[in-house]
Order: C-alpha cells, then structure tokens, then sequence
C-alpha cells in the first residue's frame, strides 16, 4: 500500500496541498523554485490529485457515546482512538483525511488534507471534543453526506442509535453519491448481552428518562429487539455493497484496523 497513485476520482482543477521531495520522474514544472533558493534542496508542489484517496471520518459525538459498563473504555473514547488512528494511517499513505462530528448537529467539519499539519489539526480537535446533546444520525448523516462533494472513501463510526428507517435513507443517499463506505457499530458489550443481574433504574443518557426494571424480566425481550435493530442494518448495508462492522468496546483494535485495510486494498 505504500507508495503515491493517482486518484480514481479525478477532477478538472487541482488544489495545493503540500510540499514533497523530489523524486526521479516528477515533472520539472512542479519544482518550487522559491524554496529550492532558500534551501538548494529540490521540493515540488503536490496537489489534492496527486493524494491516493479521499476519505471523510464521520464520527458520532452524542451523548449516548460516553457509555462504559465493564469494558476498559467508553465508546467514545475507543472510536476517537480508531479515528485518530486512521487519519494517521491515511496521512501517512498520502490520502486526505477529513473529519466530521455529529450529535444532533454537525459539531465540526475539516474537510480531506492530506498535509501533517491538517493532521494535527484532527487530532487536536477529537481531543478536545466530549460526547454531549442527544442523538440524531439519520438527519445529521444526510447534512454530512451533502458536503462530500468528491467521491471516495466514507468511514462511519457510531452506535446508530437512532430509527433504522432514518438511518437507510442516508445510506441510499451515499450509495446514490456513488461513495464507498465502511460502518463501524461500536457498542459496549452489556449493550449485545444486557447482563444485569439485580434490579436496576435504567437512565437514558441524552434524555435523562429513568426506567425501573428487574432485568431478568426483559433480558431475552431486550436481545432479540437489538438483534433485529443491528441485522437490519446489516442487511441494507450488504444490499448496497457497504461494509458493515460490528465493534465491541472489549475488541481488540486490530479488529477494526483491519477492516479499514481490507476495503482500502480492494479499492485499488
């Protein structure tokens, strides 16, 4: 995967991005001579074109995200280290990475770079970031899918927890776009097992709503209904020829990366 490819998407205009060596077989015209006469050392100028991919992280910030139970971590502290994660790998092969956060806005939106300052960029913004407001994927994920305007690769990481029904429609939306895809479903695994052994106040995290319940009661009720909420989005997913990746909190992040470079090697 190492190396620089021309982009499968091409445009008709191009925009600076970065300075690079110059390598055997660059064209001339490319050369900046400003900088070769401040430094004798041969840089030339590389454009958004010249980058292997566009790909936009879209990451969920809602409050619902900043569940742990017995896990290590909180979704959302594991989903800003796999986008932290791969906005460094894709910086690195020379593809442009973009960041967008959601709660039931667009919290922040850097669009694809493929420079290392842009890079710091990402990384200062998810660390600076906390999970908070309620949770609206579907309508925030058609208000996302609008500023893609270059086709490439689209990186979701989120719980979806909102109606499937929503959720399918920004799917047709992408796939109408012609974007390639890859869902990240992160979710701590109580969430899958809900393994609760006493009687339990459930509190909604974005709503605050409590719940009084002997779990026991509603334990094979609570599977089957996320069971059923999960296949059906695994099921549009495979219809539409998205890759879809269930991701436990518990997982070991090997996982998710390889998923990321399985779909990047069959994209070229």
């Amino acid at each position: 995967m190492v190396g620089m490819h021309k982009s499968p998407y091409h445009g008709f205009s191009a925009e600076f991005s970065e300075h690079r060596p110059y390598q055997q077989g660059d064209s001339i015209k490319n050369i900046d001579w400003k900088v070769y006469a401040k430094s004798e050392k041969y840089f030339v100028r590389q454009f958004e074109e010249e980058t292997n991919l566009i790909c936009n992280i879209i990451l969920d910030s809602s409050k619902s995200m900043d569940y742990k139970n017995d896990a290590p971590v909180t979704k959302w502290e594991y989903s800003v280290l796999l986008a932290a994660s791969l906005a460094y790998i894709l910086t690195n092969q020379h593809d442009a990475a973009g960041l967008i956060q959601f709660s039931d806005t667009i919290e922040n939106y850097l669009s694809p770079k493929s420079n290392r300052i842009h890079l710091r960029n990402i990384l200062l913004t998810l660390e600076k970031t906390a999970p908070s407001k309620k949770t609206e994927t579907g309508k925030c994920l058609t208000l996302v899918a609008e500023k893609i305007k270059k086709r490439g690769l689209t990186i979701i990481i989120s719980d979806f927890f909102d109606e499937p029904s929503s959720i399918i429609a920004t799917l047709n939306y992408l796939r109408s776009q012609q974007n390639e895809v890859i869902l990240f479903q992160v979710l701590d695994p109580v969430e899958l097992s809900f393994s609760f052994g006493k009687d339990a106040v459930f509190v909604d995290m974005e709503t605050y709503e409590e719940l009084s319940a002997q779990p026991y009661q509603i334990q094979q009720a609570y599977r089957s209904a996320v069971k059923e909420f999960i296949e059906k989005i695994k099921t549009e997913c495979r219809k539409k020829n998205f890759d879809y990746n269930l991701i436990l909190t518990s997982d070991s992040f090997d996982k998710a990366l390889l998923a990321f470079f399985k779909k990047r090697a069959r994209m070229y």
